[in-house]
């Protein structure tokens, strides 16, 4: 930011102007927001804090002597209230999970691929102090802080903070080599992880690394790992929520009050008509991308190639195909309601879309009755090896995050099924910015899409299998069983129960904000609605024998 620039606005609010104080906290509340989120990892105390240290800063900013220092002020201000918020704690909520993960925030918005992703997704690992160092220090390679400003914020001197930092990237590395093993399919790993509950934590950590270390299919990499620092060079703030509000109200003032007894209420307002606008990052030389796990990036005149596969207008019956030899198929008792014509509901989507222009926006979600899901996998079940499943039950939304990974097995891909079905179970929108067969522009390590690339071999569906986006919505009003099947091509699936907001604003993100493409609304808030492909009221033995017809 132009420092003659903000010293003039913070000097003009400092002398009342209210313009200026308008545009200084609609300035710096996404550093603010960053630094907060970052350290609290999107738990649902951040938007207090951050509202806590706007207030502050707002209120005492005729106290601030040199304009020059206000980041450095602010980014303490900050860190105070993280800090207090820390020791506010009380036991019963110290193992309260987050309410909206950052680092997965931070993977969309920024639209992290390959070895950013894998930097952003380690953060969870980190224990409390070093991800509030962390929050300091990927500002600081950013190029949105100093040294001198994280030393300050601390409350250390440089040199300490030196060390400090050292440390903390010690065990950010140790904790990207456990993303990068889990996302891969050695067998000790899943057996060790079998009696793990998905929240990472310092104990789980440790055990993770230790086997690790003492593994030679986790301890080895496919490529050179970069350091964390020269990944997260020129990457941009992430942009505040759509919708973010600040609550101004302190103590019968506005807090512009507490700075100017002039201001006026009309003027109060029109800072929080300010403070909804959403942020816009803007990224500096990286090369980012629509983001998943594995995808990296091609040049855009690359065309992108891709299964020649000819829509089909009815449903097929036809298993999904393998490399692996077709076990055997059991005959699926369904339930007597599936055997009732009356029962029957959905459309039938056994056919291959196109994708609709980058640019078009989705059509209204319509809205359906949300009490909320509960998972077996709980806020996050992540699914990497074949046979892992979760078990679903309630009604609202639930989120499969799609990840492939033709780099370590190309091949036919075997598709998740959904057994168990009992209720009702809706496809009703596709988004993360992307399709999965969407071509990325520049692309090193062999990705033409992220369905592979000719040097490293594609993921290839089976024939009338709807192309997956990278984020695929559902709705469900029941209980079903979700079973990733990977048997030929690598990849992996997360899923999250969640809602209708969070539904729309993924697909609301658009080219205009650096995705690749608008989502895609499937609802049509009526039985009529599609339902997922390979979905079934039976239990068959083998839940790879789902047949791909949709229509239940």
């Amino acid at each position: 930011m132009d420092s003659e620039h903000w010293r003039a606005v913070i000097t003009a609010a400092q002398a009342g102007d209210r313009r200026a104080l308008d545009e200084l906290v609609a300035g710096w509340l996404p550093l603010v927001y960053n630094i907060v989120g970052r350290a609290l990892n999107g738990h649902a105390d951040v938007d207090d804090v951050v509202q806590e240290t706007m207030l502050r800063a707002v209120g005492n900013l005729g106290s601030l002597r040199d304009p020059d220092s206000f980041r450095s002020w602010l980014v303490a201000i900050a860190m105070r209230q993280i800090r207090d918020r820390a020791r506010r704690r009380t036991p019963d909520r110290l193992e309260e999970a987050p309410s909206s993960d950052f680092a997965d925030l931070t993977v969309l918005r920024l639209q992290l691929e390959g070895q950013r992703r894998e930097v952003a997704e380690a953060v969870r690992w980190l224990d409390d102090e070093d991800r509030q160092l962390l929050s300091l220090w990927w500002l600081e390679v950013a190029g949105e802080l100093t040294r001198r400003e994280l030393a300050a914020a601390v409350g250390i001197t440089r040199q300490h903070a030196a060390v400090r930092v050292q440390r903390m990237k010690e065990r950010l590395e140790t904790s990207r080599g456990i993303v990068r093993a889990l996302d891969g399919a050695c067998p000790g790993l899943r057996e060790l992880t079998g009696r793990w509950d998905g929240w990472p934590d310092s104990v789980w950590r440790k055990r993770l690394a230790r086997h690790i270390r003492g593994c030679g299919y986790c301890g080895g990499t496919r490529e050179a790992v970069v350091p964390a620092e020269r990944l997260l060079v020129g990457i941009a703030l992430v942009p505040l929520p759509v919708g973010f509000t600040l609550s101004l109200a302190f103590g019968g003032k506005t807090a512009v009050a507490a700075t100017s007894a002039a201001t006026s209420a009309a003027w109060s307002a029109k800072l929080l008509g300010a403070l909804t606008k959403p942020a816009v990052a803007v990224t500096a030389g990286a090369t980012i991308v629509a983001g998943g796990a594995y995808i990296v990036t091609q040049p855009p005149d690359a065309p992108p190639p891709r299964a020649a596969i000819a829509p089909t207008a009815t449903a097929t019956s036809e298993p999904p195909r393998s490399s692996a030899p077709p076990a055997p198929t059991p005959t699926p008792t369904p339930s007597p309601s599936a055997t009732q014509k009356a029962d029957l509901y959905g459309t039938v989507v056994d056919a291959v879309d196109r994708a609709p222009d980058p640019d078009t926006r989705p059509t209204a979600l319509p809205r359906r009755p949300e009490s909320g899901i509960t998972s077996t996998g709980g806020p996050k079940a992540v699914m990497q090896h074949r046979g892992d499943r979760v078990t679903l039950t309630g009604r609202g939304y639930v989120l499969v995050r799609w990840q492939i990974s033709p780099g370590s097995r190309p091949g036919a891909l075997v598709m998740p099924s959904w057994t168990g079905l009992k209720g009702r179970l809706f496809h009703v929108a596709s988004g993360g910015s992307r399709r999965m067969d969407d071509p990325l522009p520049g692309a090193p390590n062999g990705y033409a899409t992220g369905m592979g690339g000719p040097d490293i071999g594609y993921a290839v569906l089976p024939p009338g299998t709807q192309q997956m986006w990278q984020n695929e919505y559902f709705y469900l009003d029941g209980t079903v069983t979700l079973t990733q099947n990977e048997r030929g091509c690598d990849y992996g699936l997360i899923v999250f129960p969640t809602h209708r907001d969070a539904v729309v604003e993924d697909i609301d993100h658009g080219p205009p904000q650096g995705a690749l493409r608008y989502g895609l609304v499937r609802d049509t808030g009526t039985d009529s609605a599609p339902v997922p492909q390979y979905v079934t009221r039976g239990t068959p033995a083998d839940p790879a024998t789902v047949p791909q017809r949709s229509r239940v």
